[in-house]
C-alpha cells in the first residue's frame, strides 16, 4: 500500500489501533479512510487466523493442549505489532499472515 496521507493517519489512527480488537470498527466510524480501512483488514485476518488456529489445534488431543497457548501467545505478539503499526502510522503488514487483502 502507498503511504497514506498525513492528515488521514492522524484522523484514524485510533480507529485503527481499536480494529485489532474490533476490526469492524472502521467499517463503521472511519469507511472512507485508507489508513484505517487497512487496519481493519489486518484486524479481519488476524481474527480468522485466531479462529482457525484455535479450531484446529482445539481437536488435535494432546499436541493440541501444548500448541494452543504457543499459537494463541503468537496471535497476541501479531496483535501488538499491528496496534503498535497504526499508532506508529505504519502500513505494514502483519508477519506470516498480513499478506492477503480481504476488505478494500
Amino acid at each position: 500500500m502507498p503511504s497514506p496521507h498525513p492528515d488521514d493517519v492522524q484522523a484514524n489512527k485510533w480507529i485503527a489501533a481499536a480494529s485489532y480488537l474490533l476490526f469492524f470498527l472502521p467499517l463503521l466510524a472511519a469507511r472512507d479512510s485508507r489508513y484505517a480501512m487497512y487496519h481493519a483488514n489486518q484486524g479481519l485476518l488476524l481474527l480468522l487466523t485466531a479462529i482457525g488456529a484455535n479450531l484446529v489445534l482445539g481437536l488435535i488431543p494432546l499436541l493440541g493442549l501444548l500448541l494452543l497457548p504457543v499459537a494463541n501467545l503468537a496471535l497476541l505478539v501479531l496483535m501488538l505489532i499491528g496496534i503498535l503499526n497504526a499508532i506508529n502510522g505504519l502500513t505494514k503488514p502483519l508477519p506470516l499472515i498480513g499478506g492477503a487483502t480481504l476488505l478494500r
